[in-house]
């Protein structure tokens, strides 16, 4: 993933006020909810210290770690969101 991430990186326009959002998910045991959150914490800073070091500036990316809320999607993936500036 680290080639779609340089990419992604590469792609983003110079405009400051486009920002990332990191969405990421763990699957794991509705029980404990903490195990999974934690796990999707980790992975959406993995995704954006890739991002940081591919140029991405830290003040453009939002992370949000949502553990076990993957909705239709794959319990365990990360989204990574491009929008508008932050309101």
């Amino acid at each position: 993933m680290r080639a779609d991430l340089k990419a992604l990186a590469a792609s983003l326009p110079e405009d400051e006020t486009v920002r990332l959002t990191i969405n990421a998910y763990a699957g794991g045991d509705p029980a404990s909810p903490s195990i999974a959150r934690r796990l999707s914490l980790s992975r959406a800073l993995a995704v954006r210290s890739a991002l940081i070091e591919e140029g991405v500036r830290a003040t453009r990316i939002d992370v949000r770690a949502l553990g076990l809320a993957a909705g239709d999607g794959p319990p365990d993936r990360v989204d990574v969101l491009i929008g508008g500036s932050r309101s």
